[in-house]
């Protein structure tokens, strides 16, 4: 009897453990910088929390992301300036495209 209830028990957790993360969505975002040479670095902030992206040839993508809306902080090399996108929303299971962003000088 002891072992049916552990075998019904241990069941019921990995059962409710599949279901809780078949539920987790994870979206992403992207983009260009142009001119590609004009910037050091990409983050993302959301809240207190900053996550870098690496830059391949101007073009950065940030993925996993939970639903939300994020900043995109652009730190840009001499003589151009550092840029900031405001409210990039993330919706469930989507890619957010920013397409080109051109940095002034």
């Amino acid at each position: 009897m002891k072992k049916l209830n552990i075998v019904m028990v241990v069941g019921l957790l990995l059962s409710f453990i599949a279901f809780a993360f078949t539920n987790i969505r994870v979206g992403g975002i992207t983009g260009k910088i142009t001119p590609p040479e004009g910037a050091s670095s990409v983050a993302l902030v959301a809240g207190t929390d900053t996550v870098r992206a690496e830059l391949n040839s101007g073009s950065f993508t940030f993925i996993n992301l939970k639903e939300g809306v994020y900043k995109v902080w652009i730190k840009g090399n001499a003589p151009y300036k550092d840029a900031t996108i405001e409210n990039v929303a993330v919706k469930d299971s989507a890619t957010t495209d920013l397409g080109e962003i051109k940095l002034q000088q």
